[in-house]
């Protein structure tokens, strides 16, 4: 490894100097000529059909070029497989503007083209509907009888499904010196980074597009872009030379892809269109969830019994899933497993992975539940991991390629002055001021191609 030049090197970030002096140019910035500007229209019902969509008012609006609507919208890609991106779900594909079934609240029912982004926007204020509005649920709680085990597909196997159960739980659980249980809720999280979305689609004529993207996965899009609009991979370019934070938002394709493209090869046309603030929680979240947990433990604080159950909410038309409940069984070995996932789903759009998808969801959960099994056990937290602690992945049985927990556990401790805690709640005191010490163990697994040995002399 030595002979690699970046290692032990200070390395400045290539776009550093640009983002912090707001030089770097994001999608929505790139100049074009006799650019056209996009504003979307999203539905304010969850559930029903679009009745009446009238136009005609915001059409006679001086600057308006076009307004596209299920009514007018151009010819697309006839089959579902090829609306699906890499990073899809198994289910069906949302399809903007398809026909004039409202499936979620926001969902993109009209996008308005005209010479500046302001008059784009007014007209979109003009337009006059009109819906036949349906019984809808959202509510993951109100529909947890609902839950299911999740369909599988192609992401299935990024995103596996929680190992098999071991041993007899029940049998170990009830038998434990120590038990533990819980049940863990958090709400909708929405990714709300600092670029908003937009794409910019620069028309080369004859079907080739050059097209500044916000996405994390250029190729993602530039996929998605030559399926639906029927276009040759070489003739669509996807750019994002910088991207203003994601977090995993800019993972698929998002609907302002789809509308700006769709209106440039309509129009024949440069188009940019952004979303603006407010329409950034009309698509892809961290679904929230409903968790249960039951461990047991000996005497000696050993696990014996391991037992974590999540429930999350999906679409109606994708099921989207987290890895939540798999960790346990990574960190902490037990001989009595028995971990579920199930989905609910619900009239909302699909979730989308948010950073340390299913891990930062899951986690909270585990490790309060082994913190109140330590509390029990008069074990010190620290002390109480190290006992648990897994030398290799017992759910898989593959050995860690790598890991430094245990010094992490012993190094932090030392420098947070944790020998100074003192377990008993409300002991400790700063002045007035009460203080807690804790601690919390946190993972996130990576993946990596080792390279031969050859070519560690290139």
């Amino acid at each position: 490894m030595t002979k690699l030049p970046s290692i032990g090197k200070s390395i400045s970030r290539l776009e550093g100097r640009l983002k912090v002096t707001g030089t770097a140019k994001y999608a929505g910035e790139y100049e074009a000529s006799e650019l056209l500007y996009g504003y979307v229209v999203n539905s304010t019902i969850t559930r029903g059909k679009i009745k009446i969509i009238d136009t005609t008012d915001a059409k006679a609006l001086e600057g308006v070029i076009e307004i596209f609507t299920h009514e007018n919208r151009p010819s697309t890609a006839w089959f579902d497989l090829q609306y699906a991106d890499m990073d899809a779900p198994p289910g069906t594909v949302f399809k903007p503007l398809k026909d004039n079934t409202i499936k979620y609240n926001g969902q993109p029912i009209a996008l308005v083209v005209a010479e500046t982004f302001e008059m784009a926007r007014y007209a979109a204020t003009q337009i006059k509907l009109a819906y036949v509005e349906e019984k809808f649920e959202t509510d993951l709680e109100s529909n947890i009888d609902k839950a299911r085990t999740p369909k599988k597909g192609m992401a299935s196997m990024l995103k596996p499904p929680p190992p098999k159960p071991t041993g007899d739980f029940e049998k170990a659980y009830e038998s434990s010196f120590v038990q533990s249980s819980g049940e863990f809720k958090h709400g909708t999280e929405h990714h709300n980074p600092m670029e908003m979305f937009a794409t910019t689609v620069i028309y080369e004529g004859k079907n080739r597009l050059k097209i500044y993207d916000k996405t994390q996965g250029t190729v993602n899009s530039q996929m998605y872009v030559a399926n639906v609009f029927g276009l040759k991979m070489k003739n669509v370019q996807v750019i994002a030379p910088f991207v203003g934070g994601a977090f995993g938002s800019g993972l698929r394709p998002q609907y302002q892809l789809f509308m700006a493209v769709m209106a440039s090869l309509a129009l024949k046309r440069n188009v940019r269109v952004t979303l603006d603030r407010a329409q950034m929680f009309t698509f892809g979240h961290r679904p929230p969830t409903v968790q249960y947990t039951k461990f047991g433990a000996d005497e000696t604080g050993k696990l014996n019994a391991v037992y974590h159950k999540a429930i999350g909410e999906t679409s109606q038309f994708e099921d989207y899933t987290e890895i939540v409940v798999n960790w346990a069984g990574m960190l902490y070995p037990a001989e009595n497993t028995l971990l579920e996932h199930r989905l609910v789903p619900l009239d909302v759009y699909s979730p989308l992975d948010m950073r340390a998808p299913g891990g930062s969801t899951g986690m909270h959960a585990v490790e309060a539940t082994m913190d109140d099994l330590a509390y029990k056990l008069n074990i010190d937290p620290v002390e109480f991991r190290l006992i648990n602690y897994a030398e290799k992945d017992k759910s898989s049985g593959k050995e860690y390629s790598s890991k430094e927990l245990r010094k992490c556990y012993l190094q932090g401790a030392a420098k947070f002055g944790w020998e100074k805690r003192s377990p008993e709640p409300r002991s400790m005191k700063r002045g007035n001021k009460l203080v807690g010490y804790g601690m919390a163990t946190g993972i996130w697994d990576a993946n990596r191609i080792l390279p031969r040995p050859s070519d560690y002399d290139k």
